[in-house]
């Protein structure tokens, strides 16, 4: 999730970048190699969804620091296997101190897995629905006050998601993922990174 503040910062070497990614190196990092650029496939845009929504009412870096733990304990984030978790393996990650121990957004974590799994069943894709909702026209923001929480666009993908039986994806989240797999370019005027949208 993006924090208020300057929209522009530079480090020692002069390299511009979003100002919310200077407070740590592996922050920069996903900053320079991943924010912002287009994400495809069933297994990374689920792991992008199912990470924004534990990310609610947390810092991006305390989930980013711990998303090879949520790799190994959701098994890779591969939709069949986590669709087919049990009580069981709610307890498992209950007890799994390396990651974000919420049993609600767990147990959505699981629900979502059985909705992609019957998007599949109906002969769609999470990224079929995921990417249709690139908007017709978006201006690049000057400064992070010009980024907003929410769109249009990602209220429709939100509730596109939930008459699909997802869960735990309001507008807010999907907005970030939005932002997050290159959906939209919210790399501030001036940063280095690019970014940019992918609609195809």
């Amino acid at each position: 999730m993006i924090e208020a503040g300057a929209g522009i910062a530079c480090d020692e070497d002069g390299v511009a970048r979003c100002s919310w990614c200077m407070s740590a190196p592996d922050y920069q990092d996903y900053h320079d190699q991943e924010w912002g650029r287009p994400v495809h496939g069933e297994v990374l845009l689920f792991e992008r969804i199912t990470l924004e929504a534990f990310q609610s009412g947390l810092s991006w870096l305390t989930i980013l620091r711990k998303r090879d733990a949520f790799r190994d304990a959701f098994d890779g984030f591969d939709p069949t296997r986590v669709a087919a978790y049990t009580h069981d393996d709610i307890e498992r990650l209950m007890g799994d101190a390396r990651i974000v121990r919420n049993r609600r957004k767990i147990e959505a974590t699981i629900t979502n897995a059985r909705a992609v799994l019957a998007l599949q069943a109906d002969g769609l894709r999470l990224e079929d629905v995921f990417w249709q909702h690139v908007p017709k026209t978006h201006r690049r923001p000057s400064t992070l006050a010009d980024i907003p929480t929410q769109t249009p666009e990602s209220v429709l993908l939100s509730r596109d998601l939930k008459g699909r039986g997802f869960a735990h994806i309001g507008p807010t989240t999907m907005y970030a993922a939005m932002q997050a797999c290159g959906v939209v370019n919210d790399h501030v005027t001036g940063c280095h990174v690019v970014g940019g949208q992918d609609p195809a």
